[in-house]
């Protein structure tokens, strides 16, 4: 496995982990279709939650938050739409969050931004 997926990997851990924390109920991880990926589905109360996680590896210009272009908010509304209707068939109240990931350079999390219904 090369050290991108590797990190990433460690990363949707930590963010799954601290979902948990907060109360949420994971669903699935990992759901896949042709349309691309959604990282993390999990309950928060009577809300259906689709997480897209974004982490960065120590100090970068950037903030991981700035890496959701529009055209990922748009694929993740379309892969959440399509999951809704594959997997629920019924109409549920649901939201789209982002989660960001600081990792230390040890591998660990060092802190979190959950940003609830931001898509």
């Amino acid at each position: 496995m090369d050290k991108r997926k590797e990190r990433g990997n460690a990363a949707e851990k930590a963010a799954r982990e601290y979902l948990q924390k907060k109360g949420m109920q994971l669903v699935q991880c990992n759901f896949r279709c042709r349309w691309g990926e959604i990282d993390i589905i999990a309950r928060d109360g009577d809300y259906l939650v689709f997480v897209e996680v974004r982490s960065q590896w120590g100090k970068r210009g950037v903030s991981p938050e700035e890496w959701v272009t529009r055209a990922k908010q748009k694929r993740l509304r379309k892969l959440a739409l399509y999951y809704l209707q594959k997997e629920v068939g019924r109409e549920i109240s649901c939201r789209l969050d982002l989660l960001t990931v600081l990792m230390n350079p040890s591998g660990g999390a060092g802190s979190f931004n959950h940003f609830k219904g931001v898509f």
